[in-house]
């Protein structure tokens, strides 16, 4: 069970606590686990929603043929968060799918994550949510193409 907790927390950064709980749940079968975890990331998300989000950065991408840009204003509680890799990695993905949405109409956390379709841009915040324990909004953004 151990290893199976650890395993569980190396690929979601879920709490020990919380894995444990949700492989119990699960009777230990970790793809019952993760689904559990996502679904208890929602809930948290959600009742995070109206918290106020005054810290974070500014992200960008220039994508190599120095033709589309991106600038990100992401937005979080806590400067602590806002300078943690997760919260970084996070723009940073964020920026990168902004640049690659071409003309797509579609709106920004509605649209399947580039990197696995079968996440929205929500789920992938949701998820940073659950992990940092605070709302994360994107502020603004802004994509500029030749």
């Amino acid at each position: 069970m151990i290893d199976q907790i650890k395993k569980l927390r190396s690929e979601t950064s879920v709490s020990i606590t919380e894995c444990e709980k949700a492989l119990k749940e699960a009777k230990g079968d970790m793809t019952q686990a993760k689904e559990i975890l996502r679904k208890w990331g929602k809930a948290f998300a959600e009742q995070k929603k109206d918290r106020v989000t005054s810290q974070g950065l500014i992200d960008s991408y220039i994508h190599p043929n120095k033709r589309v840009g991106v600038l990100l204003e992401l937005n979080c509680e806590t400067d602590f968060v806002a300078r943690g890799q997760y919260f970084q990695t996070l723009a940073h993905e964020i920026c990168l799918q902004i640049a690659g949405m071409g003309d797509d109409e579609t709106p920004l956390l509605s649209q399947p994550w580039i990197k696995d379709p079968a996440k929205t841009i929500k789920d992938l915040m949701q998820e940073q949510i659950s992990k940092t324990g605070e709302n994360i909004v994107i502020k603004r953004f802004i994509r500029y193409q030749l």
